[in-house]
């Protein structure tokens, strides 16, 4: 079956997205990772103190 224009202009458009994007995702996984960790570790060292 024929591919339509608008198949091909999606399939550009997405690889374009794709590598930019990467660098602010892993900024963004990390910052909230690190939230996390400093959440479950004063959890942890508040349970311990009482």
């Amino acid at each position: 079956m024929a591919k339509t224009e608008l198949n091909r202009k999606i399939d550009t458009e997405t690889e374009v997205e794709d590598s930019t994007n990467l660098k602010g995702t892993l900024a963004s996984v990390m910052i909230l990772g690190a939230i996390l960790i400093i959440t479950w570790v004063g959890l942890y060292m508040l349970f311990l103190s009482r």
